[in-house]
């Protein structure tokens, strides 16, 4: 038998992936995993992940569905049962009504956005986003073929986009303007009258569809007040796919569940992509995620005070770094600290920090702290912390970092 891989011909990848590589999130993730592998004591702040446990009710009604046999194929985007639960959930929190017929659930948030790029763009179409932004979203536009048109949003502004920036980028193309709120990277959140402004904006383009990822929609702090666009500006309604899921709020990352409401034809196109592709969800997540959204709630109110305990200690040790300087997000459990005031200084061993790569870079192997940078999303130079790790994690990560910053000259 020959074995000789050799003269084996190189895989030609398609050309709607050519330029799209692993998430850079994941690759560091990979280093610290390998530093840890060598007996680095790694903390590593980089996974979106809630470091908390799925409530037990959760778990119970999963298994409830394995012992009554729920184990076969569903409807191919969610089960009516679960369907039922997600338009409760809207009606109850957003003040939203929707049929069963315009409500679609996936595998994760992340399948129903790519189920809805895929499902309406042509090759060039144009989706506005906010920069910065989750790093998927730009990859998802370009692998349905469209085109992502950036809009600047400053730290001046909050991370929020401006109105007037909005009304600059909409073209004749442009299909969709995607709104992340509360926000991943930045944890900035949109008010409702953020929100207005934004709608008057796209009630003059009635061309233009919304897409709201309100993933992180629990995870609000203080006295701020969730609001997404199609409870605000019900005359967007009939264009705008509101998304969420199961993963953020109720520490269901692998469960992979999310869902949206939206307008009955495009919930119908988006179950072609979805026929052809997964399929339905699994069917004992769908079990579970009805008893996360009907069941107790008390768990999601415990756990935001524990993340806003978390995200005041993050932004205060950041904000006593010389150097370094972090706004207050509303929500979501990352912050997007400045590492401005540090760039141009030297590492002890001579490295000149030009770019916030080169500082994470430095945090990771001089410094056992894993953390992001913000060229990954888009606006630099700054660096992305998940504080969904414990407080004593977190103290001891700012410890390290105040320590780097200490030592540069």
């Amino acid at each position: 038998m020959n074995t000789d891989t050799s003269q084996a011909p190189a895989l030609r990848r398609a050309s709607r992936i050519a330029s799209i590589a692993v998430s850079e999130i994941l690759r560091i993730g990979a280093r610290a995993a390998q530093l840890k592998r060598e007996g680095r004591d790694v903390i590593v702040l980089g996974a979106g992940e809630p470091d908390f446990d799925t409530p037990d009710n959760v778990k119970q009604a999963a298994v409830r569905a394995i012992e009554e046999g729920q184990t076969k194929y569903t409807l191919l985007d969610g089960t009516l049962a679960l369907k039922a639960a997600i338009a409760r959930k809207f009606e109850r929190e957003n003040g939203l009504s929707y049929a069963p017929d315009e409500i679609t659930v996936g595998a994760g948030a992340k399948q129903v956005i790519h189920n809805a790029l895929m499902a309406t763009l042509d090759e060039g179409d144009e989706v506005v986003v906010g920069v910065p932004y989750w790093t998927s979203y730009a990859d998802m536009i370009a692998i349905a073929g469209g085109k992502t048109i950036e809009v600047p949003c400053s730290e001046e502004n909050g991370f929020r986009m401006a109105a007037a920036d909005l009304e600059r980028a909409i073209t004749g193309r442009t299909r969709w303007v995607m709104l992340n709120s509360p926000s991943n990277p930045t944890g900035a959140a949109y008010s409702e009258a953020h929100l207005r402004e934004l709608a008057q904006v796209l009630l003059r383009h009635p061309h233009v569809w919304l897409m709201c990822d309100d993933i992180y929609e629990h995870l609000i702090y203080g006295d701020f007040a969730f609001r997404t666009m199609a409870q605000v500006e019900p005359r967007l309604k009939a264009r705008t796919l509101t998304i969420n899921g199961l993963s953020k709020a109720y520490a269901m990352t692998g469960w992979r569940i999310g869902y949206a409401g939206g307008p009955k034809p495009l919930i119908g196109a988006m179950a072609v992509v979805q026929s052809q592709s997964t399929s339905n969800p699994c069917s004992i997540s769908q079990a579970a995620a009805i008893e996360a959204l009907d069941g107790p709630q008390d768990i999601l109110a415990e756990r935001r005070r524990s993340f806003q305990a978390r995200r005041d200690l993050v932004v205060d040790g950041l904000n006593a770094i010389a150097g370094l300087s972090c706004r207050r997000p509303e929500g979501a459990f990352y912050t997007y600290a400045s590492c401005a005031g540090v760039m141009g200084r030297r590492t002890p061993g001579g490295q000149v920090l030009h770019t916030d790569i080169d500082f994470c870079q430095y945090l990771l192997q001089d410094h056992d702290v894993a953390v992001v940078p913000g060229t990954v999303f888009g606006l630099a130079p700054y660096f992305r912390i998940s504080y969904a790790t414990s407080q004593a994690q977190l103290q001891t990560a700012l410890e390290r970092i105040g320590r780097a910053v200490a030592q540069l000259v």
